[in-house]
């Protein structure tokens, strides 16, 4: 399993929680952004930058991800990408698509979407609070743990 962050539109407040777990556990970490980022130079964490532009951050890790992989994105349309791959998308805020959700959020997206365009809604999301960041580490590290959990069963049967 390897984390994947869509690194564009990110809450740097998570960062910290996300290489913590990444060393703990053991889970190559890796940021997929358009600019350079501060980093440290750990094993387990990498940079991938791709150039600039709609989509091309999102295109990258919806080439790169493998069935049980994490992403770490606010954007829908990329969890769906991720989901139809067989892995698993986490938005900064903790909440978890699966093949079982995606797609009623995707549908919620488009239908605020075309409310927001029709000046029918508006304003975005909330401001992030110490809360979301706490639910973000509680969903990473029950998700890490029970996938971590799960391979390992996998492992021992073969």
């Amino acid at each position: 399993m390897q984390i994947f962050v869509d690194a564009d539109a990110f809450p740097n407040v998570i960062r910290d929680i996300l290489i913590k777990a990444s060393l703990r556990l053991n889970v190559p970490l890796i940021f997929v952004a358009n600019k350079p980022l501060r980093l440290e130079k750990l094993v387990n964490l990498s940079l991938i930058l791709v150039p600039e532009g709609p989509d091309v951050a999102d295109d990258r890790i919806a080439q790169l991800v493998r069935p049980g992989d994490l992403v770490i994105t606010a954007d829908i349309p990329l969890a769906d990408r991720v989901v139809t791959k067989k892995a698993f998308a986490m938005n900064p805020r903790g909440k978890l698509y699966t093949e079982h959700n995606i797609k009623d959020r995707l549908a919620m997206r488009n239908l605020l979407n075309e409310l927001r365009d029709n000046g029918m809604m508006t304003g975005g999301p909330a401001e992030f609070s110490k809360k979301d960041r706490q639910a973000f580490a509680n969903q990473l590290d029950s998700f890490l743990i029970s996938q971590l959990k799960l391979e390992n069963s996998t492992k021992s049967r073969i």
